[in-house]
């Protein structure tokens, strides 16, 4: 009769359909275990969440600062090369107007140096000429007095005598030069 009743158990029971205390044990595990990844596990993996996000989010926010802040730096350092642009545009002009100032300066003071030069050339010829004028009446008038003592067969000894000879002779020599210059 066991063997009877294993038989008839066996076929009463379907392989297909689970036990209920299969289920029960099942289910109560599960809510088990969802009940310790709910509490433990996922908020561990949101606080993981947020910390990344949270760096990934601080790393763009940096990033963009930073590229803020190589943005404003660039931007100053082509206002400073402009400026400094500017500013060696301005001493070139500044040097070129000031060398154009010198040498317009250093010919003035060329011209003014050659005319003293020339001045005082014609002041020395002048003074060199008189001095000449007054040797040669000096000699004209020596050799003029005593030509005229060899000729008139007298000495002119007396100074004042032979001064007014040599001074009426060298007259009408300027007088006929003037006469000769004026033809």
């Amino acid at each position: 009769m066991n063997d009877a009743v294993i038989y008839a158990a066996a076929e009463g029971a379907n392989p297909l359909i689970p036990n209920v205390w299969e289920i029960v044990v099942t289910v109560i595990g599960f809510a088990i275990l969802l009940f310790i990844v709910s509490k433990y596990v996922v908020p561990m993996f949101e606080k993981t969440y947020e910390e990344r996000t949270a760096a990934i989010e601080g790393g763009i926010e940096k990033a963009e600062a930073a590229q803020a802040e190589a943005n404003a730096a660039l931007e100053e350092y082509k206002k400073q090369l402009q400026d400094a642009r500017t500013e060696a545009n301005r001493i070139r002009e500044e040097a070129r107007a000031e060398g154009a100032q010198i040498l317009a300066d250093l010919k003035t003071k060329a011209a003014a140096e050659s005319a003293r030069i020339t001045e005082q050339a014609h002041v020395q010829i002048e003074a060199e000429r008189t001095a000449a004028v007054a040797s040669l009446r000096s000699e004209v008038g020596t050799l003029a007095t005593e030509l005229a003592g060899k000729i008139v067969g007298e000495s002119l000894a007396d100074d004042a005598r032979a001064s007014r000879v040599v001074d009426r002779f060298l007259a009408d020599l300027d007088s006929h030069q003037n006469a000769g210059a004026s033809n």
